[in-house]
């Protein structure tokens, strides 16, 4: 029997026998690989199965399928932003309020899916752009499901410049209609703690199945604003300016929350009742957000794209990391001591400020962009405090003044389209379809809360808001002692 010791010399002679005789025998393989002669016979005439591979048609189908699966994933991103939203909203208000918000956030998402599905797709692609510029409709996607193809996709996929389908129609609904419910739930946080569930729900109806479709088709859908060479990649204006302004119309509609303000106008604190989540939805967020961006290139699938995708992701991190840094140094200047809300919202506002540009800005033009938005919140949530106007998470400063300067950035800091003559035509450009589109969510929103404080359908009453909506609107609360 061979003791370990008398195995461990065999085993190395053994591997080593192994490695020296290798090479001899594949140079022995390759000689006669060499040798030998391949003879390829033609298929004959006529024999259609035995034609030549079309791999162009192979890197199409490749492409096809590589977008479509990348786009479901960052549709998944950018839904689970709502995850994010929710948490942020709940740590910065009070814990009477949790349920409330997240049922909000819940009943966003899912009137959202059922209102996109049936309106707001048709009304954001309607199509024929000459004949109506400012309205378009190309009908539900309903009626779009009952004309499948034989082969069980639907019939009309999205496509690119060349007329070329690129994904899936469902992979694109998804990751569009992830995009309505961000905008809808943005405002949650702007009016928590005193509006009736039902007035939400109808603000919710009305925003994803008109408002922001709408707005959504001038720009993504062929419209005016596209026509004139407006820029906006993922949606500062689009997405995050709709949401803002809507919420900062309700929180004008509704006043501020009792106790918000003094007899003298003074200002007293509200804060948060768990900061912990408000971070966790902040990270939620950031993370997400690399389906928002680096999704909305939409086709993935070769080096130029993979590039871009990337380097979006990367101007998408340096915006946000300078917007929290400087919202951080601001609060410390001010305040004496670094405040964590206003870093957790600085980060936010990069984010949304480098949205509509992130494709066409270089790394330190992001981190100008996001430092400008860190500022601007910080700058924002104070004046909102001067107005009396009661936003308890800073929702328009994160989303609507950075929306706009994100919009703006673009045509100081962008590529010039073409079409566009001169960087200061483009940037006239980019100013006056962000004011369109803000003055149509806000004037819009307005009109909508406005018409539900007539018919006492608006904001609860001064006992309800004190008691807690959880109790007065849901009859439970979100944390019990047992």
């Amino acid at each position: 029997m061979l003791t370990r010791k008398a195995l461990f010399p065999l085993l190395l002679t053994v591997l080593h026998l192994a490695f020296v005789s290798g090479p001899v025998a594949f140079a022995q393989e390759s000689d006669s690989t060499e040798a030998e002669t391949v003879v390829v016979e033609e298929a004959p005439a006529g024999e259609s199965e035995n034609a030549p591979i079309d791999y162009a048609d192979i890197k199409w189908d490749m492409g096809y399928t590589i977008n479509t699966l990348i786009m479901f994933v960052c549709a998944v991103l950018v839904l689970f932003m709502q995850a994010g939203f929710a948490m942020v909203e709940v740590g910065l208000n009070s814990q009477k309020n949790t349920i409330n918000i997240l049922f909000k956030n819940v009943m966003d998402l899912s009137l959202g899916i059922v209102l996109y599905l049936f309106v707001g797709y048709g009304l954001m692609y309607g199509g024929d752009t000459e004949g109506s510029p400012w309205f378009g409709w190309s009908g539900s996607m309903v009626a779009r499901d009952a004309q499948m193809a034989d082969d069980g996709t639907w019939a009309t996929p999205p496509t690119d410049s060349d007329g070329a389908p690129y994904a899936s129609n469902a992979a694109d609904f998804m990751f569009q209609v992830a995009f309505a419910a961000t905008a809808a739930t943005i405002v949650s946080g702007a009016v928590a703690g005193r509006m009736k569930f039902i007035a939400y729900l109808c603000y919710s109806i009305i925003l994803t199945g008109l408002i922001y479709p709408i707005s959504g088709y001038w720009k993504w859908g062929g419209g005016q604003l596209d026509q004139w060479g407006f820029q906006d990649f993922a949606g500062s204006v689009v997405v995050h300016a709709v949401g803002g302004f809507a919420g900062l119309a309700g929180a004008i509609a509704l006043g501020p929350r009792i106790g918000r303000y003094t007899a003298e106008g003074k200002s007293v604190p509200m804060p948060g009742h768990n900061i912990t989540y408000a971070a966790l939805g902040v990270f939620i967020l950031w993370i997400g957000w690399y389906g928002f961006n680096p999704g909305s290139q939409l086709t993935y699938d070769g080096a130029v794209q993979a590039e871009a995708t990337t380097y979006i992701a990367l101007t998408t991190t340096l915006s946000a990391a300078a917007g929290a840094i400087l919202a951080m140094v601001c609060s410390w200047g001010k305040f004496g001591k670094p405040d964590i809300t206003m870093a957790l919202n600085g980060a936010l506002a990069g984010l949304v400020g480098i949205t509509a540009n992130c494709d066409r800005v270089s790394e330190m033009e992001a981190l100008i962009i996001g430092a400008v938005a860190g500022f601007l919140v910080f700058a924002g949530i104070l004046a909102l405090d001067k107005l009396k106007i009661d936003d308890p998470v800073g929702a328009f400063p994160v989303h609507g003044l950075c929306g706009i300067w994100g919009g703006l950035a673009t045509g100081i800091f962008g590529d010039i389209p073409d079409g566009i003559a001169s960087q200061g035509e483009f940037f006239f450009v980019q100013l006056k379809s962000t004011a369109i589109i803000c003055a149509w969510a806000f004037v819009t929103m307005m009109v909508v809360f406005y018409v539900l404080k007539a018919i006492g359908m608006l904001r609860v009453s001064p006992e309800e808001e004190q008691r807690g909506l959880d109790i007065t609107e849901h009859g439970m609360e979100a944390y019990t002692l047992s």
